[in-house]
């Protein structure tokens, strides 16, 4: 499978899209938000620019995309700084799948919203007109801007997902070795964990390296990703959400939707990794400066008339479902996901579900 091609969001505001299913990731980015604009405001004052660039890579396409623009904008515009307002050019990065339109479409209202506002909330008739945006399609596993045009990088739940699944995990006939798992589990082979975590590894590596080249010196990056506490790859965490899946999927086994062979052969492009192999990976990649590396989890907020489960498995299928429905077909999903839900809520009952988020902080010399 071609993850390039086929993996995007949920597009659109319908009631599956990611757009209406995002509140986790909003959650998430707010809670870190003094963080981002302390970086970002230490970043502006130690460059002043004239011109400065900002890219958001995954931004996919619901709301969360042109907020967490705007609170930048609104740091940076602030008073406080008390330096003239520079030139924005403000870069929305995603695969060639995301549902970009959306954004397009949310841009009026954005750029009315810019006209009434500056960074302390007066009106400022004129301040759209040095903000520029514009959509960057590709993937962010390689080169996506000209060499030090960047000042600041943000991502927020996207680099836990691997540029391909990892090769390794079939053997020369194209069988999958971790035919009992769709991740890593207590059923998968040793070696499966390794071919993940290589994976992970280089992906992060080549990451690194081509924003290096595009940030300049004293530039940084926040970054938000998914991982797990400890060495042990097997956690009632990140992990754990995905062996949910995997016995959904087996469930639907025994109803005939699902073909074995088709479970065994499918694999998910995702790591999460643990604090030390970030840590490893930043240090031998040698680009930038770890000046933060924190963990945390979201509170868990179930909303009116819908449980936990339903609610995280419309968030499941608002990412998956571009992925799920091109190896086992459309034909599933709904049911799917329903069980989903009921598993979710069941292993909730049982005990706590605990996914592990990191912020990264990252300054190129």
């Amino acid at each position: 499978m071609d993850v390039e091609k086929v993996f995007h969001m949920t597009g659109g505001v319908g009631e599956t899209s990611y757009s209406r299913n995002s509140s986790l990731q909003k959650k998430a980015s707010e809670m870190v938000k003094h963080i981002t604009l302390e970086t970002v405001e230490e970043v502006y004052l130690a460059t002043k620019p004239k011109s400065i660039g900002i890219a958001d890579l995954g931004c996919s396409s619901g709301p969360n995309t042109l907020s967490n623009i705007k609170d930048i904008l609104d740091k940076i515009s602030s008073n406080k700084l008390k330096q003239s307002t520079p030139e924005f050019r403000v870069f929305l990065n995603d695969l060639p799948t995301n549902d970009f339109n959306a954004i397009f479409q949310a841009l009026p209202e954005f750029h009315q919203w810019l006209k009434q506002k500056d960074g302390s909330g007066h009106e400022n008739k004129g301040t759209n007109s040095n903000i520029y945006v514009a959509a960057y399609p590709g993937s962010f596993y390689g080169r996506l801007f000209p060499d030090h045009c960047l000042h600041f990088i943000y991502s927020s739940y996207s680099l836990h997902w691997l540029s391909k699944v990892p090769r390794g995990l079939y053997d020369e006939q194209g069988n999958s070795l971790n035919k009992n798992s769709i991740y890593i589990s207590e059923n998968s082979p040793c070696e499966v964990s390794k071919v993940y975590f290589d994976q992970f590894k280089e992906d992060l590596s080549l990451f690194l390296q081509s924003r290096s080249d595009e940030l300049v010196s004293g530039g940084k990056m926040v970054l938000i990703l998914l991982g797990r506490q400890g060495f042990n790859h097997v956690d009632r965490g990140n992990a754990f959400f995905w062996k949910i899946l995997y016995q959904a999927l087996t469930n639907l086994i025994s109803k005939g939707e699902v073909e074995k062979e088709k479970l065994d052969s499918y694999e998910v492009h995702f790591y999460a990794p643990c604090k030390e192999e970030i840590e490893e990976v930043a240090r031998e990649n040698g680009c930038f400066e770890v000046e933060r590396l924190e963990m945390f989890e979201i509170e868990k907020t179930i909303g009116k008339g819908i449980s936990y489960g339903t609610m995280v498995a419309m968030t499941v299928r608002s990412i998956q479902e571009s992925m799920l429905a091109h190896h086992f077909g459309e034909n599933i999903i709904e049911g799917l996901f329903k069980e989903y839900g009921r598993l979710v809520d069941e292993e909730m009952a049982k005990e706590e579900i605990r996914p592990i988020t990191f912020l990264l902080v990252l300054r190129k010399p």
